[in-house]
């Protein structure tokens, strides 16, 4: 089965109840999965990255503004990470470390959370290198969720949010998956694109 509604209906309250929905996702999969290809995985945002995000969203869609809310609720998702009772494995595009998201102050502060948490228990971290060969065809970012009452796959669209819970579509979801971790780099190899990342950073300026 496949559900689809528009954002600006799963939103016309603002962002926090969404944001809340998500929370109670995260907190039932023991075991989730995300392939992210060009943002930050929304677990891993800094406040500041995520301020920028969630504005870009209501600013967007034209919903009622509480962004201050919703990165709260954001924020607090990232419990699960620290809980001791979770595990996430989460592939990022290289892309996902140069799109800029706030300005290079932002970009920084969130390259440095990267390299700090990614040695966390609950966290398996990979970077997919931009040139790097995947013996599957490019498809958008999308997340498993390993629920008690089922799985799910979820796409994060222009215009939607898409539910998958047919289990032989979550099947082909985690070969895909498989496929993307085959040829992403962990460990050293990922910590150094992230450092290459803040090194760009680094010396980016902020527009005058």
């Amino acid at each position: 089965m496949t559900g689809l509604i528009p954002w600006q209906e799963r939103l016309s309250s603002g962002t926090e109840d969404i944001q809340d929905e998500v929370v109670h996702w995260y907190r039932q999969t023991r075991h989730g999965k995300a392939y992210v290809p060009a943002m930050i995985w929304g677990t891993l945002q800094t406040e500041a990255y995520a301020s920028v995000i969630l504005r870009k969203v209501v600013d967007f869609l034209g919903v009622p503004d509480d962004v201050a809310a919703g990165v709260a609720k954001r924020m607090e998702r990232q419990q699960v990470l620290y809980d001791g009772e979770h595990h996430y494995d989460v592939i990022l595009g290289e892309q996902a470390l140069y799109t800029n998201v706030g300005g290079p102050e932002v970009m920084r502060g969130q390259m440095e959370r990267l390299l700090r948490d990614i040695a966390l228990p609950s966290l398996t971290l990979g970077v997919l290198p931009t040139a790097a060969e995947v013996s599957v065809v490019p498809f958008p970012g999308f997340n498993l969720f390993n629920l008690y009452d089922g799985g799910r796959a979820h796409y994060e669209l222009v215009s939607s949010g898409v539910d998958i819970t047919d289990p032989d579509e979550l099947a082909l979801h985690e070969r895909a998956f498989g496929a993307l971790r085959s040829a992403a780099d962990y460990g050293d190899a990922a910590c150094a694109l992230i450092r290459k990342a803040l090194t760009y950073w680094n010396k980016a300026e902020a527009p005058s």
